[in-house]
Order: C-alpha cells, then structure tokens, then sequence
C-alpha cells in the first residue's frame, strides 16, 4: 500500500457508510429536525434585491475529461445567458472551472458574451478529481467581497465527502448564494449530492440530456434570469420558455 493510500484509507467517500453507522433512514429521521430549521433560518434571509443593477453570476464547470462534449455545447450556447439577462439590468459572469492534478481557476468577470466565450475557448478538458469544494470556497469568497446573486454548476460526478460540501453550500445560503446544479448522466450518488449542495444553498438541482442542446441552453438562461431579476423573473420565464425550466423553478424558495 502507498503512502497516498495509508493516508486515504480512513477517509469516507462522499456517501459511503462504516459497519458501525445507523442505517440511512435512521440518520435521516433523526436529523430531519436540525436540517428543517436550518432550511428555516436560510429561507428566512432577506433575499439579495435582484433586479436592481446588473446580476453577477458564476458559472462553473468539470472540465475533466468526459465533460469535453458539454463544455463544447455550453461555449455554444452561453451567449443566451446575457441575452435573457438584459432586459433585466444585464449581468456580469465569471468561469470557474476545474481540471486536471488539482488546477482550479476562475476568470476575470465578463459583462457580454464574446469575453465569457474567449475565456472558455482558451480551455481544454483533462483527465482528472472532482474539486467542487474549491469551487464552493472560492463562490463564498466572492460573494464575501461583491455580492454574486447565483452560482451555477454542471458536472457529472461527485469524488469528495458530502458532510464538507454540505457545510459549504450550507454557508453559501446563509449568505444568500444558491447554487443551481445541472447533472448530467445517471450516476444516482453524484445526483444525490448535487440535490443536498442545492437544498442546503437554497437553490435546485436539475438533470439535463446532452443529447437535447435546447434543455441546456433553457436552464443556463433561466438561473441568468434568477441573477438579474430574482424569483419573479425566474417564474414569469418559467411560464413563457416551459420545458424542462418549470422543474428547476418550483425548488427555489
């Protein structure tokens, strides 16, 4: 056994239970009290006066190597996002993405599509761990300094303990972040976290099909909506785009 592996072996992965633990549903009975009233003290913050201004959003990707199809489809697609946003007050965006041993980055913020599109042109996909947790970091820093209305993440996969990624999507709530989480494939633990780091934030998970470029570019505009306008512009896109854009509005609070 190497080294890396002895330091490895203690740890859980993401959803994985000891022989000693209690059952799921035992778990989950007995902490389903805690979790409702911390989802009750996130849904009682003020939410961020959107609407007034321009909507800063991120907008984060796995950019390891089975996600170069998606991240081809979103450069396609991503000027909607803008385009949805400007009858708004417009929005400002920044890429954050992750690939590779460890390289996680963010660019400068871009008001108009073509310097979004030339920041994730510059991009190549690689092989390589999940780091969803520095993307948490990273969005409460941000938010820390200017206030980000929303945070969006497509991935497909989950290799990180679900309790840190919960404690960090749950101080993006208190600070009025949600996340908005777009799973693509069928991997049932990698939805199951996406739908906790959502709730937790205040925000919504949804399943897209790479096949359909159309559902992608309904929910990328409908969290660009949310950022620049706020629940009522999220539900009034909701009722003229249809489609897949109802399930992602019904979760937020």
């Amino acid at each position: 056994m190497s080294d890396d592996d002895k330091r490895q072996g203690t740890r859980k992965g993401p959803l994985e239970r000891r022989q000693d633990e209690p059952a799921p549903s035992v778990r989950q009975k007995s902490g389903r009290g805690e979790v409702d009233a911390f989802l009750s003290k996130v849904a009682a913050i003020r939410p961020s006066a959107a609407g007034e201004g321009r909507g800063r959003l991120i907008f984060a990707l796995d950019a390891t190597a089975s996600r170069q199809p998606t991240w081809d489809q979103a450069m396609q697609i991503q000027a909607e996002m803008f385009e949805q946003a400007g009858s708004l007050g417009g929005l400002d965006v920044q890429l954050v993405f992750y690939r590779g041993f460890g390289e996680c980055k963010a660019s400068k913020w871009q008001s108009e599509a073509k310097g979004l599109l030339r920041a994730m042109t510059a991009v190549t996909c690689l092989a390589g761990r999940t780091q969803i947790g520095r993307v948490l970091k990273h969005a409460l820093g941000e938010t820390r300094k200017k206030k980000v209305n929303a945070l969006i993440f497509v991935g497909d996969a989950v290799e990180e303990p679900l309790d840190e990624l919960g404690h960090q999507a749950g101080e993006l709530g208190l600070h009025g972040l949600p996340c908005f989480l777009f799973h693509e494939g069928r991997d049932a633990l990698a939805r199951q976290a996406f739908e906790q780091i959502a709730r937790l934030s205040g925000g919504a998970c949804c399943s897209f099909d790479p096949s359909s470029p159309q559902q992608l570019r309904d929910l990328l505009a409908a969290v660009a909506v949310y950022a620049a306008g706020g629940r009522k512009a999220l539900a009034d896109f909701s009722e003229r785009r249809g489609g897949v854009v109802p399930q992602l509005t019904h979760q937020v609070r």
